[in-house]
């Protein structure tokens, strides 16, 4: 038996979807996807530091160098904390000095390829009044020390997990990736910049114009 259509009812269309809310739902779908490509890898300590570790959510460098005039430059903010080797480290105790920071992280694959030059520049200005310093920065603390420890990092590497230390850095001349290296001069002032990763002559390119001022 056909069913009887009710009188005097109509089947509703589908009401159409207005382009204001078209366009929120595609600005939202981009803000995620955004949101995703820019958080940072978090590696367990079950995970190598040596292989295929996914290095995924790092800023890359674009390989740019500042230097800044002596007259341009500004103090660096007042950095302290504690060390993946469980020591404390605070900037301003190496004033008269001229320190290299080297933002970094172990998931990051730059940060593996310059590690042993890092290393290797930072022995040899060891004896001549320069100071290099890590900021570990969002990370954890077992894949971290694996990597000073394959590496044989001879420098201190301060704990920054949550990235927060980094960001003390956004009114001088902010370390934008990872890895980053900042060279700060003997009257406490952030002086150069690396963006992305460094070999030995870019190194000692950003550190001896710094260490000859006033020499």
């Amino acid at each position: 038996m056909r069913s009887r259509a009710r009188p005097g009812r109509a089947d509703a269309p589908t009401p159409a979807r207005s382009p204001l809310r078209r366009t929120a739902g595609l600005l939202g779908a981009a803000l995620l996807l955004l949101g995703v490509a820019g958080c940072s890898q978090d590696v367990s300590a079950g995970e190598r530091i040596d292989g295929d570790v996914a290095a995924q959510g790092y800023v890359s460098g674009d390989g740019s160098t500042t230097i800044v005039a002596q007259a341009d430059r500004v103090a660096a903010p007042p950095l302290t904390g504690e060390t993946l080797e469980g020591g404390t480290f605070a900037l301003a105790d190496h004033l008269g000095k001229v320190v290299v920071l080297n933002v970094w992280a172990s998931w990051c694959a730059p940060c593996r390829a310059e590690a042993d030059e890092l290393a290797e520049v930072a022995n040899e200005k060891a004896d001549d009044d320069v100071v290099f310093v890590g900021l570990n920065t969002r990370d954890s603390a077992a894949p971290a020390t694996a990597f000073v420890e394959r590496f044989a990092i001879p420098y201190p590497n301060v704990v920054d997990t949550d990235g927060a230390k980094q960001l003390l850095f956004r009114d001088t001349l902010p370390p934008q990736a990872i890895p980053s290296t900042l060279v700060i001069d003997r009257e406490g002032r952030v002086a150069a910049r690396a963006i992305g990763e460094v070999d030995r002559s870019r190194l000692l390119g950003l550190i001896e114009p710094i260490e000859a001022e006033g020499s």
